[in-house]
């Protein structure tokens, strides 16, 4: 459940109604017979249900019934409010203990759905142990809708007897439907990046992968069922250690940033997953220097497409060219992908217009 008001980890919730009874109490105690208060009382279990569990709200319900009746016929008969007020107050007691009940069951489905979205975000982004497959790296994730936990983004690092496969991608659409595309990407990526030796095979392997998917959902008369993937796959092979192969499924390129500054991979000419039926050919492997103190920086287009107020969209290259002149450390992954994200949220002023990844990678240095 809930808790509003907390001071050193307790709650506090019963003070407001605690207090508000009190005050009703003294003020009518105080006041002149012509001028009533006291049944102003049934505001106190209306206050708690809004704020304390049903118990606390019965005990307020209980105890400003017993305090109406205390102070009522403390006045002369002439004075008292009577019987209308007295079931006013019984039925106000009882009404906010109903309504607190309510409100706690819905706040209970609401951190059991939130549960639910956690596991579903940790089975598809799951957490990567410091150093995982050799490398050094870092990962933010920022969802477009703020009550969201996982989207159509992933990645993932796969270590391997072949090397480490690190995979980037954006599902194309929102929903549950591409938290599934995603989730089958991924499960395909975890087995194919550790036993396929060649990097194109585990690009195959995608591809077929989300062909299945997409026809499956044909069968099942979805709607999602024309969904595509763009994604970035690098390897990074144990015996070469200054070079990493990429296969760009329609991309934006990654980023290289090193104390040497930044520098763009080619884009490559791939089609996204799940659309070979619209070429003759898989998407060409691609091998390019990377030094171990460069790092490889891998984003959504939610970077690459975020607009300010006058539409323009942010400039990351010239963003971290800036920063790493002033400041080469920069560079490491977690500085790195901490920069992006302050900066985009900067520019776009914290309004995301679709699901956003930063992720940065590079090869583990020896202490």
């Amino acid at each position: 459940m809930v808790q509003p008001l907390r001071v050193r980890g307790r709650s506090v919730a019963w003070l407001p109604p605690l207090l508000l009874l009190i005050a009703i109490a003294v003020l009518d105690w105080n006041t002149s017979g012509e001028f009533r208060i006291i049944s102003w009382i049934v505001l106190v279990p209306g206050i708690a249900a809004a704020l304390c569990g049903v118990w606390a709200t019965a005990a307020f319900a209980v105890l400003s019934l017993i305090t109406y009746i205390t102070v009522d016929t403390s006045w002369p008969h002439q004075y008292q409010t009577g019987l209308p007020d007295f079931i006013l107050v019984v039925m106000g007691g009882v009404l906010a203990v109903l309504a607190c009940a309510v409100r706690v069951r819905g706040e209970q489905r609401m951190l059991h759905m939130r549960d639910i979205a956690e596991t579903t975000r940790r089975t598809v982004l799951r957490p990567l142990a410091v150093g995982w497959g050799g490398l050094d790296h870092a990962a933010v994730y920022l969802a477009a809708d703020s009550e969201a936990r996982v989207g159509g983004d992933f990645y993932d690092i796969q270590p391997g007897p072949h090397g480490t496969r690190v995979l980037l991608g954006d599902v194309q659409g929102k929903g549950l439907g591409a938290v599934e595309a995603a989730a089958a990407l991924l499960g395909t990526f975890r087995e194919a990046g550790y036993h396929e030796p060649l990097l194109e095979t585990v690009a195959d392997r995608l591809e077929v992968r989300m062909l299945r998917h997409v026809r499956y959902c044909a069968v099942l008369n979805r709607e999602d069922d024309d969904r595509f993937a763009t994604g970035v796959l690098v390897a990074f092979p144990e015996d070469a250690p200054t070079t990493v192969e990429v296969i760009n499924f329609g991309h934006d390129p990654p980023l290289v940033v090193g104390p040497h500054g930044v520098r763009m991979l080619p884009p490559g000419d791939g089609l996204p997953l799940g659309l070979s039926d619209l070429t003759y050919g898989p998407p060409p492997l691609l091998r390019v220097p990377l030094e171990p103190d460069e790092t490889l920086l891998l984003v959504s287009d939610g970077v690459t497409e975020a607009r300010d107020a006058d539409g323009t969209f942010f400039p990351l290259r010239d963003e971290i060219a800036a920063a790493l002149a002033e400041d080469p450390r920069i560079a490491a992954p977690h500085l790195l992908v901490r920069f992006v994200r302050d900066t985009t949220l900067r520019h776009s002023a914290g309004h995301l217009a679709d699901d956003t990844t930063i992720f940065a990678v590079r090869r583990r240095t020896a202490p």
